[in-house]
């Protein structure tokens, strides 16, 4: 009897495939004052590390940390809205409104150039050289994000893959369907005598699989 392949058992949405519930989840955010850097920190569900900000009222935030910021850094001048910010320089962790945290150019050595500035608006290029117009309030960390190069280090053991594929609910090892048995796959087997009908474009993530929403089936005349 066929099992239920990989796809169909992640919309199923069991707990195999979703992401570990963690007791610390940082909320990256940015405060109206200026604070002191009293720790970095690493997440596993982010690539960059975040900085650990106390700010004058004891109260404790994080933020994404900048290139060369260390422990007793301030924010002050680092942290600041589009309107402080001269035209040309590099920024990163861009509020797409005031207020709302850090949505753009958040993933290490990513970060945006502040092209112009309005009366009301700014505009910052960014990494996919797309131009984005801003409110001028929105706020952005100076510089780049840290942590540069740390997909180009290797993973050495396989297990240590699995771990860091594991902490974001993703799928490690894979194997490719048509190395599959006929039994376990749509695609599987070598004797490729198996047709699949086309699923709806509109089906749940468990019927999604072989030809999903084709134009046209069947052989084209003439040919």
């Amino acid at each position: 009897m066929p099992k239920r392949i990989i796809s169909q058992r992640r919309g199923k949405g069991s707990p195999t495939y979703r992401v570990p519930t963690r007791h610390f989840s940082p909320r990256v955010e940015y405060n109206e004052a200026a604070g002191v850097v009293t720790d970095i920190i690493n997440y596993p569900l982010m690539d960059a590390p975040l900085a650990k900000v106390r700010y004058p009222d004891q109260s404790v935030g994080y933020i994404i940390a900048a290139e060369g910021m260390a422990v007793g850094s301030s924010t002050a001048g680092v942290v600041l809205s589009l309107a402080d910010i001269k035209e040309g320089s590099s920024v990163f962790g861009v509020e797409s409104a005031p207020f709302t945290g850090p949505k753009f150019c958040r993933t290490p050595g990513s970060a945006a150039i502040l092209v112009s500035k309005a009366r009301e608006t700014a505009v910052i290029q960014l990494p996919s050289k797309k131009m984005k117009t801003v409110a001028l309030a929105c706020r952005a960390t100076m510089g780049t994000p840290a942590g540069e190069g740390r997909k180009e280090r290797p993973f050495v053991k396989a297990g240590t893959r699995w771990h860091a594929m594991h902490a974001r609910g993703k799928l490690y090892p894979r194997t490719s369907g048509n190395k599959m048995n006929a039994v376990d796959h749509p695609y599987g087997g070598s004797g490729h005598g198996k047709v699949r009908p086309p699923v709806s474009r509109h089906a749940p993530p468990g019927r999604k699989v072989g030809t999903v929403s084709p134009r046209r089936t069947g052989h084209k005349k003439g040919t």
